[in-house]
C-alpha cells in the first residue's frame, strides 16, 4: 500500500516523483571494501621433501659437545612454495645433536649426528621432524701402522748405531714400543664442524604455517 501523502494547501501543486529505475544485470556489481592482509591471508603447507640448507652460528666437536647439546643455525637460502618465498634466508633454525662420540685411540672412528627441532617465524616457534645430517671421522688402520711401523724402523737405526747388530735387536724393539706410544697420544680423531658449515636437512613430515 502506498504512504499517505500530506494534503495540498492552497496553491500548491503535486509533484509526481518518479518511480526507481529497474537493475540492470549487466550493471557491475558495487565495489566491496578490501578485507585486510590478515583476514586474506590462508595457511601455507611446507610438504615433506622440503629441503631446509643452514650454516651453524657456532662450532661443534665431538670433543667437547655431547648428544644432547643444542645448536643454533640460520637458514642460508629461502624456501618457496610455488613462487612464494614462505620462509626468508637468515630464519633462524634451532636443532640439538643426536650422537656425539669421539673415536678411541686406536681403533674406531669419531662420530656426530645432528637434527633441526625448530624454525621461528613471525615471534613464532613451529617443531620440525627432518632427516639427520651426520658426520664420521677417517680410520685409523694408515695412521697408526705409520706411527708404529716408524717407530720401530727409528729405533734399529738408532741401536745399530749405538752397538752393532745386537744393539739393533734392541733399538727395534725401544722404537717400536716409542711407535706404539706415539700412535696412544696423537691417535685420537674428533668430527669438527667450523661456525658457518652450511648442512641441508630435509623435512621428514609437511609443516602447516600460519
Amino acid at each position: 500500500m502506498a504512504a499517505e501523502q500530506p494534503p495540498l494547501q492552497q496553491g500548491e501543486a503535486r509533484v509526481q516523483q518518479p518511480p526507481p529505475a529497474p537493475s540492470n544485470p549487466s550493471d557491475p556489481a558495487p565495489a566491496r571494501e578490501p578485507q585486510p592482509v590478515e583476514a586474506r591471508r590462508q595457511a601455507v603447507t611446507l610438504p615433506a621433501g622440503t629441503r631446509l640448507p643452514v650454516r651453524l652460528e657456532q662450532t661443534l666437536n665431538t670433543k667437547r659437545n655431547r648428544a644432547g647439546d643444542p645448536f643454533v643455525a640460520t637458514l642460508d637460502a629461502p624456501v618457496t612454495v610455488g613462487r612464494d618465498v614462505v620462509l626468508p634466508r637468515g630464519t633462524q633454525c634451532e636443532g640439538h645433536l643426536v650422537e656425539s662420540k669421539s673415536s678411541g685411540r686406536l681403533k674406531g672412528r669419531a662420530v656426530m649426528s645432528l637434527s633441526l627441532d625448530r624454525f621461528r617465524l613471525n615471534g613464532r616457534a613451529y617443531r620440525v621432524a627432518t632427516s639427520r645430517f651426520s658426520e664420521a671421522s677417517g680410520r685409523h688402520r694408515k695412521r697408526n701402522l705409520a706411527f708404529i711401523g716408524g717407530g720401530g724402523g727409528f729405533g734399529a737405526a738408532v741401536g745399530a748405531i749405538a752397538g752393532g747388530p745386537a744393539g739393533a735387536l734392541i733399538g727395534a724393539g725401544a722404537g717400536a714400543a716409542a711407535g706404539t706410544t706415539g700412535a696412544v697420544l696423537t691417535g685420537k680423531k674428533n668430527v669438527r664442524l667450523p661456525v658457518e658449515t652450511r648442512l641441508i636437512f630435509v623435512l621428514q613430515a609437511p609443516v602447516e604455517l600460519r
